[in-house]
This record gives C-alpha cells, structure tokens and sequence, in this order.
C-alpha cells in the first residue's frame, strides 16, 4: 500500500473539499459573534459608580457604510447621567423621559433620565472592513444587577437596519443578534470611583490636586532657583581664582627675570 495518495487523485480532490466547505462553516459560524455591536467600559464600571463605556460598531456589509447607530439604555436600571464624548463627523443626541419614580442622587431628585442615544453621520461613516467606537459617560450605576443590557440598531446607507436587540442567556449559545451588554464589577465603596466620572472643577478632589501640581511647581521652581544661583557663585569664584592665579604668574616671573639678570 502505498505510503501517499498521489497528488491529483480523486482522494486528495475529495479531502480538499471536505476541508474547504469545514473552513467555510467555521468561517459562517465565526462571523456573527465577533462583529455585533458590543460595549465595553474603559477602566472598570463598578455598581454604584460612574463609568465611560465604549459602543465599537463594526461594518458587516461589502457594499455599504453605516451612517446611524442608535442605543437603547436599561428602563428597569434607569441612568440619570448620560454624556457622549463628541466624534468627530458624527451628531449624537440624548432622549430623555420622566421616571415613573424619581432617583436620589447626590442629594437631589433627579425626575427624569435618558433613554436612548442617537448618533448620525454628519459627513462621517464607517465603510467596509471598518469598525468606529462611541463612548459615552454614564452613572449612577446600579448596585442590584450584574449587567447592563442595551439594544443597538445599526442603520446602513442602503437604509438596511440591523437589530441588535436579543439579550444573551446564561448558560444558552449567543443569540443570533445579540444586544450589547456591559458587566458590571463589584461595588468599590466611592460613587465616584468610576474610569469614566468627572468630579467637576470646583470639587475637594480637583481642589487637592491643583493644590499639591502647585506646591510641586513651587518646590521645583525654587529648586532650580537655587540651582542657578549655585551655579552662578561657582562661576565667580573660580572666575576670581584664575585672575589671582593669573597675577600671582605674572610676579613669578617679574621675580625669576630679575633673579637672572643679578646672577
């Protein structure tokens, strides 16, 4: 028997396409789960925290560029501060409702809270093969779930409209179309401990730090203060000793000229 199958047989034809149409099926099965719309935060997005998220949307389609995203936040985990970070050709815009009962936060009554965010193109787009990320700040963020789930639609230029809207089961296969969901982590004792809050110019926080960047500007700038002025003592004493060392020459040799003359 022999020990290979001749190149070209009718074997190695059918082993071929049994290993190519095996590859296009993992290839179809691979695809949907690594290019839905997910989200992820930057940092840790803790429960009772403030977080910046990240939508990364990639473009699925050959033949056309996607030119709207729109988010859907969690109406059973309401969240009262909602913030895109401007992109650039690109329009976002936040939908606010009243709550049917109104949140604490920070010690006011906080009656409404966003419930969708909106980004369309502006001139911008995300074409064939690329993929473009909103971020957006939110918080408060629940302390009684582990996860946040938010439906995305993707709209396309040929008017196409992508739902990602099906929320992943534990323990089930991913969805077909699954909605971007955010995990949260364990609650660090400090609301504002989020990657994503901003604590605002006038806080204790911001107030400390412009206070220790100034005494450090200080110490740094008195440093260099008495640096030069070393500097600049050294210079005139060793200025000060060349021109002793230069007379007391000279005279060395006033003194030896005339001890050769008497001699």
């Amino acid at each position: 028997m022999p020990s290979s199958l001749p190149f070209g047989s009718p074997a190695v034809a059918r082993l071929s396409v049994v290993g190519g149409v095996a590859a296009s099926a993992l290839f179809l099965l691979a695809g949907p789960a690594s290019a839905h719309v997910g989200v992820e935060p930057q940092g840790e997005a803790a429960k009772g925290g403030y977080a910046v998220i990240n939508f990364k949307v990639p473009n699925e389609r050959d033949d056309a560029s996607t030119t709207k995203l729109e988010v859907n936040l969690p109406a059973d985990h309401p969240l009262a501060s909602v913030m895109p970070q401007p992109v650039p050709g690109w329009k976002a815009v936040v939908t606010k409702e009243k709550l049917a009962e109104p949140l604490e936060m920070h010690g006011n009554t906080i009656a409404e809270a966003a419930t969708k965010v909106t980004w369309t193109s502006t001139g911008g787009k995300i074409g064939p093969g690329e993929f473009q990320q909103f971020p957006l700040s939110v918080g408060k963020l629940p302390e009684d779930t582990d996860r946040l789930v938010f439906k995305a639609l993707q709209t396309y230029d040929n008017k196409e409209v992508v739902r990602w809207i099906e929320e992943p089961k534990d323990g089930a296969e991913e969805p077909e179309s699954p909605a971007p969901v955010l995990k949260l982590g364990a609650a660090t004792g400090d609301e504002h401990g989020g990657a994503g809050h901003d604590t605002g110019a006038g806080s204790d926080a911001d107030k400390a730090t412009a206070k220790t960047a100034a005494q450090q500007n200080g110490t740094t700038e008195t440093a260099s203060a008495g640096s030069d002025g070393s500097s600049d003592t050294t210079a005139r004493v060793l200025g000060i000793a060349g021109i002793v060392v230069g007379v007391a020459g000279v005279a060395f040799g006033v003194l030896a000229g005339r001890r050769r003359t008497t001699t």
